[in-house]
Order: structure tokens, then C-alpha cells, then sequence
């Protein structure tokens, strides 16, 4: 399986790396919803009623737990309807089972771990109650220090807990694009900040997706609404055992 996974995603590195490459300085755009540069003027990301794909909006109550999605074009459903991206996929899924929640979908084409890390204080301003972190794919695919990507992740995860918010950490695997040392060890950053930081882990975001043709968008490695699905049932079990235990005091 992963090594079909290594093959998809060598095939497609150039257009997740390159996806929305150079906009970490400028905002705006129908798929950014929050702004890289957090001294600029934010789009709108406050919670929304719950969508039901291509229906109407189904309320959700004004005291559900607000989950922020950090992550990137992955995250934000590139190329499809906001309300078909996973995080929206979850949000129903979990009201479905009783659980409502408030969504943010705070995925940007092309980020990088930096640029979370740079806009997270803005985005945690929202005062979350959990954050699903999925950034760093496009640190791999550009080769981006190992260091830095495993020091923004941790970054972000401290940012969150001084904010009084959870963490669910989504983990990614990256080709042999850098040798096979560098995709080891990038492989490697996940379960270790997951096991140092004591966090739930995804162990790898795109598992059951990646390689799959009928699962992806035409250029092989964005997910299409069935893909987003699977991602959804990824993520899901970790943010349901989150959402079930007892939320950390505010401060």
C-alpha cells in the first residue's frame, strides 16, 4: 500500500507543492479562510450552521464545540464546494450521531507548517475547542528542513494548549523525491510530536485515498467528494474520542 502511495504522490508532488505556491504574502481567494499574513484584513470564518451536501443549512446549537481545521488545499477541498470538504463531511457525520459541532475550515492552498504557525494566533482567537492540525504536507513535497516542520508543528500545538484547545494531529507521508533518509525521517515527525506532546494521532491522512484514482480529482492527488469521505472517516474516531472526554479549564 505505501508504496503505491509514494508512487501517487511523486507523480502529483509538483501540484500539491506548487498548489497556491507564493500566496504566503497575500490573501484573498475563494479557498482561504484565514488570512497567512495575520495583519490582514480576515475573511469570514465564523462558524456556519451545519451544510448538508448541496442542501440547506441544518442549525447547530450556539453552544456546540467549536473544532478549527488547520491544514491546507487537503483541508480546504480544493477544487470542490466547501460543504464537500472533509471537515464539513465530519461536522455531519457527528451530527448524525448526536454530537454537534461548530466548523471552521481554516485549510489554505499551499501552506506550509510556517504559515499555520504564523496565522494560528489569529485563528485561535476563536477560542476552539479542538484543533485538527493537517499541515506539513507541503513542507515535505518542498523539502523544507525536517527541523522546522517538527518545531512549527510543536509551535502550534503550544499556541493551542495556552488557548485552552485540544489537538488532533493528521499525519503525511511524502515520496523519495529527497532520498530515502529525508522521507524517513519526515515520516517520523508525526507519531514523535504525537508521542512527546501526548496527542491523538492520525497516522496518515490520506490512507485509503492516495494512489486511488476513482478517489481523486483529475490531477491524481486532491481528493474528490468520495475521497473527502474517506478522509472524514479518517479523522473522524480520533476528534469523536477528543470531543468525549473532559475539555481542559480555560484560562
Amino acid at each position: 500500500m505505501r508504496r503505491a502511495v509514494f508512487l501517487f504522490l511523486a507523480l502529483g508532488a509538483w501540484l500539491l507543492a506548487g498548489c497556491g505556491q507564493g500566496r504566503e504574502a497575500r490573501t484573498g481567494g475563494s479557498r482561504e479562510s484565514v488570512p497567512l499574513n495575520p495583519g490582514a484584513a480576515p475573511a469570514d470564518t465564523r462558524p456556519a450552521d451545519l451544510p448538508e451536501a448541496g442542501g440547506t443549512p441544518v442549525p447547530v446549537p450556539a453552544g456546540a464545540p467549536l473544532v478549527v481545521f488547520l491544514g491546507d488545499s487537503l483541508t480546504a477541498g480544493l477544487g470542490l464546494p466547501v460543504d464537500q470538504a472533509f471537515p464539513a463531511v465530519v461536522a455531519r457525520a457527528l451530527a448524525e450521531k448526536g454530537r454537534p459541532i461548530r466548523v471552521v475550515n481554516a485549510g489554505v492552498s499551499g501552506d506550509t507548517t510556517a504559515g499555520g504557525l504564523r496565522r494560528a494566533e489569529w485563528v485561535l482567537s476563536q477560542r476552539p475547542d479542538v484543533v485538527v492540525l493537517a499541515l506539513g504536507a507541503n513542507d515535505g513535497l518542498r523539502g523544507l528542513p525536517l527541523g522546522e516542520t517538527e518545531g512549527n508543528l510543536r509551535g502550534i500545538v503550544a499556541k493551542a494548549r495556552a488557548a485552552g484547545a485540544r489537538v488532533l494531529l493528521c499525519g503525511m507521508l511524502i515520496p523519495t523525491s529527497y532520498g530515502p533518509e529525508y522521507q524517513e525521517g519526515f515520516g517520523r515527525i508525526f507519531p514523535r510530536v504525537a508521542k512527546e506532546e501526548g496527542l491523538p494521532l492520525v497516522p496518515f491522512l490520506l490512507e485509503g485515498v492516495a494512489g486511488a484514482k476513482e478517489l481523486n480529482l483529475e490531477d491524481g492527488i486532491h481528493p474528490n467528494p468520495d475521497g473527502q469521505k474517506i478522509l472524514a472517516a479518517n479523522v473522524l474516531p480520533g476528534l469523536e474520542a477528543i470531543l468525549a472526554s473532559p475539555a481542559p479549564a480555560r484560562r
